[in-house]
């Protein structure tokens, strides 16, 4: 009798063993975020920033400073495969009936799923095939951010007086690992601190059960999703609030076809200029980074 619970005991602790390690971890889905922009802040930042001539142009908009709100969050989707991110505004219901002529069905799926924690095929967040949610909605949306996570290459959609399609090098970035540990959508993240290579400083939170080296605002280069990205010198931040996982690939029907394509270094000669300047020795691609990127 001894030797048969022995015998069950044993088994029982190998199929426990087996199971923990073949757990799962997802490497594709979709994962809601909220930017938060400190406004009033960022705004004061901005006017510092700003040259004499460009800060005398713009006091009657700063006049207007108190009466702005202390903060604004804009609603993010980051869609991530093994290989590729890609982040772009959340559609409202609005804009999802437009896109897919009037039909209630998409506009349900862009505004329907609970905040918070994961789910394995939430509504918020398309959990499912989120291809037809891509058809023009970057032009009518605003920015999307690629990464190619393996060419260690980004594209960056935008549309200003026409729109642009800017290609650039992922920088690297300089990373220390703290001890410290926080949970962001239901998942355990850790904290560490970066640098990019013109030192703009970055605290980043992120999660191995995801293990896709990338993140929000083309964040990347940890052994995990950063699902917490918090840039202080421009007073933003990010905070993912729901995760679903899929079976499909990061789609690609995002771009627009009629873009303007240059790369990065050329938009930043043609438009560094409007730029603010905030350091004489600060390189017109960092500002373009700084406006466009975060």
């Amino acid at each position: 009798m001894i030797k048969t619970y022995l015998i069950l005991t044993i088994l029982c602790l190998m199929g426990l063993s087996l199971q923990a390690q073949y757990a799962y971890f997802g490497n594709r889905g979709t994962i809601s975020f909220d930017k938060v922009t400190y406004t009033k802040a960022r705004m004061r930042q901005i006017s510092n920033d700003m040259s004499s001539k460009m800060m005398d142009r713009g006091m009657g908009f700063m006049e207007h400073l108190d009466k702005m709100p202390d903060s604004h969050t804009d609603k993010l989707n980051l869609y991530f495969d093994e290989n590729a991110t890609v982040l772009m505004p959340e559609e409202s219901p609005a804009t999802a009936k437009s896109n897919e002529g009037g039909k209630m069905r998409t506009a349900t799926m862009s505004s329907g799923a609970g905040r918070g924690g994961r789910n394995q095929g939430g509504n918020r967040g398309s959990g499912g095939n989120p291809r037809g949610m891509f058809r023009g909605s970057a032009s009518k949306n605003g920015k999307v951010l690629f990464q190619d996570l393996k060419a260690m290459t980004a594209d960056i959609q935008l549309d200003i007086d026409e729109k642009y399609l800017l290609a650039e090098t992922l920088d690297s970035i300089t990373w220390r690992f703290t001890e410290e540990f926080r949970t962001i959508a239901g998942v355990n993240c850790r904290r560490v601190n970066g640098a990019t290579k013109d030192s703009l400083y970055l605290i980043a939170y992120y999660t191995e059960e995801i293990p896709v080296s990338g993140g929000p605002a083309l964040s990347h280069g940890l052994p995990g999703m950063i699902l917490g990205l918090v840039i202080p010198e421009m007073h933003i931040q990010y905070w993912a609030t729901h995760i679903a996982y899929s079976n499909h690939l990061v789609p690609t029907e995002w771009r627009d076809k009629k873009s303007k394509q240059m790369k990065l270094e050329e938009f930043s000669a043609l438009f560094g200029r409007y730029m603010p300047r905030n350091r004489q020795n600060e390189s017109a691609k960092k500002r373009i980074l700084e406006q466009l990127v975060y």
